[in-house]
């Protein structure tokens, strides 16, 4: 089945109309466009894309490597601007989740703790002490952030998302870290806590988003169409 802009109902018949959602309180993508320039010419990242989120739903953003998971997720949180189309932001978004690779190495983690609390405006002592709890980093709080491995960056990333009251959730790829008692703290902490929250997930897992998602966006060579039927689009995936 080819890719367009259409959406589908939970019976598999084609819908051009999402479903109901305030336009206000919700992030839509109103006919995106994302082109790079290349050596060969503009390459089309993204052609069309088209969807809203209200409060509590969660969408899967699903497709094979290249079809422009990535390129959406950092359109949406404002790291690319859109070639044509408008975001709109209705609800207050996260950076993506457990992208680690924006700190700055010389700051140590309780730096980056005070630099994010000062820019959302939340408080720092309740922020610090969530960070050092969840991410169970010790005195490695305070060593700088590029004497930190990957995994513990991503777990400081992961607990400053989680420590600001976000309404939505930009997930790229990464949503669980850690060894497995730590990857169930994070899916207790992200899918049943704040299961009131929207996310927006890039991720590979058919059965994570059959099990979580309210709706799948599946992507190929830029072009996308949403689903409500999560077996119908996990099927449409698994042809790609």
């Amino acid at each position: 089945m080819s890719i367009d802009g259409a959406t589908s109902a939970s019976d598999g018949s084609l819908s051009t109309a999402a479903p109901a959602t305030d336009a206000v309180r919700a992030v839509r993508a109103i006919d995106v466009v994302k082109e790079f320039h290349t050596e060969h010419g503009p390459r089309r990242v993204l052609d069309g894309i088209s969807f809203s989120v209200g409060v509590g739903e969660r969408m899967a953003i699903l497709g094979r490597n290249g079809a422009g998971k990535s390129t959406l997720i950092k359109v949406l949180a404002g790291v690319e601007k859109p070639t044509h189309g408008q975001i709109h932001r209705g609800l207050n978004m996260s950076w993506p989740l457990a992208l680690g690779g924006g700190f700055e190495g010389q700051m140590t983690g309780y730096d980056t703790c005070r630099f994010i609390a000062t820019l959302y405006g939340a408080p720092l002592k309740e922020t610090v002490e969530y960070v050092a709890d969840f991410t169970e980093l010790g005195s490695q709080l305070f060593t700088q952030v590029r004497f930190y491995s990957d995994g513990m960056r991503a777990r400081l990333a992961f607990a400053l998302s989680l420590a600001i009251d976000f309404e939505c959730y930009l997930i790229d790829e990464v949503i669980l870290v850690g060894d497995r008692r730590f990857q169930q703290r994070c899916h207790d902490e992200l899918l049943v806590k704040r299961k009131d929250r929207a996310m927006l997930m890039a991720i590979h897992s058919m059965e994570f988003a059959r099990e979580f998602c309210s709706s799948a966006l599946v992507l190929k060579q830029g072009r996308g169409r949403v689903f409500y039927d999560l077996d119908l689009a996990c099927s449409i995936y698994a042809t790609l």
